[in-house]
């Protein structure tokens, strides 16, 4: 077990929920119109937290998961945000943890079903599942896929079972093998997890990982750098890092790899073929809305004349209990006018293609003016390109993107 530093030794107060006549009123914003609206579900527990780990995760302490009195509360707190996205219809739905495999695929089952009952759920709506190799077992995935999930994200991490080790994993090499056979047999499209620039780790190790993962022709690939986040195992016992030179050398690689094997970076931690980008991160990334109910997920929801952030109540028997009294709720606040420009382009700078500009508007209900003198400084620093309608990061604002975001943060 490791141990996690709290975040706050004082427990958390629900708030309560307003009316939506309250989301209603005048404001100084002016949406023309709501952009599209996904679902995120969050299922906290997962079998041991990893060091790296700062999402609200919690170790599974029981023999058996609250599954039907966590699915219980999940729904309660759906038909108490329903007034919220009335008429909206669902794009996307994300199942993220912790460990979400941990749930049976019955579980899983019933779950996407209640959802189906209360929403409108689009169609082809993409329906993603994480899962972790450590909770694999033969045909769980395929019973997942007859569930309705159209989509699983298999955090791997490496195939290194030294660097597994490092990183507090749950399963090795062999298990990640097993599952990603099962991954790639029964989902048109998947997404596979790796980290990079770990401790020890050479170019060497990476080129092994990298090309183990491509050998499963994953569609999507999600990598990310190994960052000490606070309040973890790592930030009181930090690793040795990585130099900045050599994990420079590592994010071109990864670059140069994908390439050959068809997969485009079109976003600064994801690679994907044609038509595999993550469509619910692609909303998030655009600056759409998104309704986050499970122990401590957030929501972004948007209105006429403003735009709303929700924060749940983090510890999931507190949520539970919370959520059936239909006051989950541990935050709510609306972005402030000066913050929504930094706040949209802290997404849209991610993606390699940028956005384009009317959407600013768009999803802001701010004028262009708003971000007129950051895109000139911008554009002067050569962090962006030089367009008239469309935003798009240089190779050098895709580098220094955090300077890059930092140009449209609210000026004292």
């Amino acid at each position: 077990m490791i141990p996690i530093q709290p975040t706050s030794d004082a427990p958390e107060q629900a708030v309560q929920p307003h009316d939506i006549q309250h989301y209603m009123r005048p404001g100084t914003l002016q949406l023309t119109s709501l952009p599209p609206l996904s679902l995120y579900i969050h299922l906290p527990w997962c079998l041991k937290k990893c060091p790296y780990c700062d999402f609200n995760s919690h170790e599974l302490r029981t023999s058996e998961l609250p599954e039907q009195a966590y699915i219980n509360a999940l729904m309660a707190d759906l038909e108490a945000s329903l007034p919220l996205i009335w008429g909206r219809s669902v794009q996307t739905v994300f199942i993220g943890g912790g460990t979400p495999s941990l749930f049976s695929p019955a579980a899983i089952d019933q779950l996407l079903g209640g959802i189906r009952a209360r929403v409108k759920l689009a169609a082809d709506a993409e329906i993603t599942l994480e899962a972790n190799p450590g909770t694999f077992e033969k045909d769980r995935f395929k019973a997942f896929r007859a569930a309705g999930v159209t989509r699983l994200s298999v955090g791997v991490q490496s195939f290194n079972d030294s660097y597994l080790q490092t990183l507090g994993r749950v399963h090795n090499r062999a298990q990640a093998q097993a599952a990603l056979e099962e991954a790639a047999v029964n989902f048109e499209t998947f997404n596979l997890d790796l980290m990079y620039a770990l401790p020890g780790q050479t170019l060497d190790d990476l080129r092994a990982d990298v090309a183990t993962a491509l050998s499963y022709a994953p569609p999507h690939l999600s990598i990310y750098h190994l960052t000490i986040e606070p309040n973890t195992y790592f930030a009181k016992h930090p690793p040795a890092p990585v130099e900045d030179d050599l994990a420079a050398d590592m994010l071109d690689l990864i670059t140069d790899l994908t390439g050959e094997h068809g997969m485009r970076r079109y976003e600064v931690s994801a690679y994907a073929r044609p038509g595999h980008g993550c469509a619910h991160n692609l909303n998030y990334w655009q600056f759409g809305d998104y309704l986050g109910i499970g122990a401590g997920a957030h929501s972004k929801l948007s209105f006429a004349h403003r735009v709303l952030r929700q924060v749940r109540l983090r510890d999931p028997a507190r949520y539970m209990t919370q959520a059936l009294a239909g006051t989950a709720l541990a935050q709510e606040n609306e972005v402030k006018r000066a913050e929504l420009p930094f706040e949209f382009m802290l997404n849209a700078l991610r993606l390699a293609d940028g956005f384009a500009l009317p959407s600013f508007t768009e999803r802001t209900g701010l004028p262009i003016t708003a971000i007129t003198a950051a895109l000139q400084e911008a554009q002067t620093r050569g962090l962006l390109t030089d367009g008239l309608n469309h935003v798009q990061p240089t190779a050098r604002g895709f580098d220094f993107l955090n300077d890059l975001q930092a140009l449209f943060l609210p000026k004292a």
